[in-house]
């Protein structure tokens, strides 16, 4: 398909031009040619940028969490209960689903009585917003042969649960992971990295039998899948067979420490009150070896790693492996540590949405040090590479709602929270686009018109800020 964008701006406070878009790459940018039999697209005076990358995405469960109860409200375990009570009413033994609680500052504690006295014999299945918890009723632990004495499970014993839930159809889920993409693609996102702890290969190459993704997919390997992947030979950055190109190869994800919410991101210092550190889900000894084999295949390394003693954990481990990747997350990281990034060419793979979102539970529970908490400005200006994502559904998919709150480190009326961690527009739009800083000829056709130019908004406003089109390998995908 060849693509004529009228009257765009090439870039931030960019020309008017009009740019043709032929062969899946930008063919040319500059004065008027005649359209031939190319599609017309008045850009109507917009800004024409790289398309959006999200750096971490959960497909599936981001998907999911669309159809659920949205818990992202409630200030109490009472009131989510109240909120599900609310909610549309289940069909008889169907699992009611919740998502994206935040218990850290509760006054009260989850617990799966609570559930069973406002819906008796009810399965509900509830996920915290960090998606490191679960908590379930008491006939949702009888569905996975479990007698758990609360109903809120963390760390492995969550992957566990939601693992071993009944879930939609396969056919079901990929729809609405292909709306989910739809929806994203009107954001200007261009590509997703997915993090869903499956065989995503499998999963995608299945959903493109039903229809053709509105992003390109990085499909990440989970740890479980490592041997499977060496048999297939996969290696990160390939492009998956049959694929056209819309489907690659992603990175190996490794899980170091579990999360600030759930408190067991593994810090050096002790939470408040407490003589525990957080989680150790890999110890150095364990993460080695993985990280090693699978970067002997050509399997680059992602490691979470949230709390300092983690992040700390994860460079080392890269330093004996001598191997490129990223560490997902590094939302506290002890200021020794912040070189060693640039140094070992590892990427911060980070979700500038979580710092607003946390804020006050970082200060609770980090207090002392969240000056290096989320601390984007000063890995910028220790030479690191900075990738955005937004954890969804910890976050929404929307790259832009990253973006803002890497520049503003607010996403409410509050002042800037450490606004020395902030970064600026330019780098932040690079982040959030795969490193990409402008369009060029040549240049693949991943694109997105903004209808205002972002560097001329107030940085509040680049959240609702319209997207006029996006376009992947020159192909419309929104409107």
């Amino acid at each position: 398909m060849e693509v004529l964008l009228r009257r765009v701006r090439a870039g931030l406070r960019g020309p008017l031009v009009d740019v043709r878009l032929a062969g899946g790459v930008v063919a040319a940018i500059g004065a008027s040619d005649p359209a031939g039999d190319a599609l017309v697209v008045d850009g109507c005076g917009g800004t024409l940028l790289p398309g959006l990358v999200d750096a971490h995405v959960h497909a599936a469960q981001w998907a999911s969490s669309r159809r659920r109860v949205p818990l992202d409200a409630a200030t109490s375990a009472k009131h989510a209960v109240d909120l599900v009570v609310a909610a549309p009413r289940a069909e008889p033994g169907e699992i009611v689903m919740g998502a994206g609680f935040r218990d850290g500052l509760w006054p009260d504690q989850p617990h799966k009585d609570l559930l069973e006295a406002a819906l008796p014999g009810q399965p509900v299945a509830l996920f915290s917003a960090d998606l490191h918890s679960i908590w379930l009723s008491p006939a949702a632990l009888k569905l996975i042969g479990s007698d758990h004495a609360t109903g809120v499970l963390v760390e492995n014993d969550c992957y566990q649960a939601t693992s071993a839930l009944p879930g939609a159809p396969p056919e079901m889920v990929d729809r609405w992971v292909l709306e989910a993409m739809e929806a994203a693609a009107a954001r200007g996102v261009t590509g997703i990295r997915d993090f869903e702890y499956a065989d995503t290969v499998t999963d995608w190459i299945r959903r493109l039998a039903t229809g053709t993704p509105a992003v390109r997919v990085a499909c990440v390997i989970a740890r479980h899948m490592l041997d499977e992947a060496i048999a297939r030979g996969h290696r990160t950055g390939d492009p998956v067979a049959g694929s056209e190109g819309l489907l690659t190869i992603g990175p190996y994800k490794l899980f170091v420490d579990g999360s600030l919410n759930t408190r067991t991101a593994y810090c050096h210092d002790p939470y408040p009150g407490t003589a525990t550190h957080g989680m150790l889900e890999l110890p150095y000894e364990t993460l080695v070896p993985l990280m090693d084999r699978a970067y002997r295949y050509g399997i680059t390394p992602a490691v979470h790693a949230i709390g300092d003693h983690a992040t700390r954990i994860a460079l080392d481990a890269f330093t004996e492996v001598g191997c490129p990747g990223q560490i997902e997350h590094a939302q506290l990281v002890h200021p020794d540590d912040l070189t060693r990034f640039a140094a070992l060419g590892i990427t911060a793979s980070v979700q500038p949405a979580h710092a607003p979102d946390d804020r006050d539970v970082a200060d609770r529970y980090w207090a002392g040090r969240t000056g290096r908490a989320f601390p984007y400005g000063a890995l910028l200006a220790a030479g690191a590479r900075l990738e955005i994502g937004s954890d969804a559904p910890v976050a929404p998919l929307d790259p832009w709602d990253g973006i803002a709150s890497a520049v503003t480190r607010t996403d409410d009326s509050r002042p800037s929270w450490h606004p020395e961690q902030a970064i600026p527009l330019s780098v932040a739009l690079a982040a959030a686009s795969g490193g990409r800083t402008g369009v060029k000829v040549g240049d693949a056709a991943d694109l997105m018109i903004v209808a205002d130019d972002p560097s001329d908004l107030a940085p509040s406003d680049l959240r609702q800020i319209p997207i006029t089109a996006t376009f992947l390998a020159g192909r419309p995908t929104h409107p």
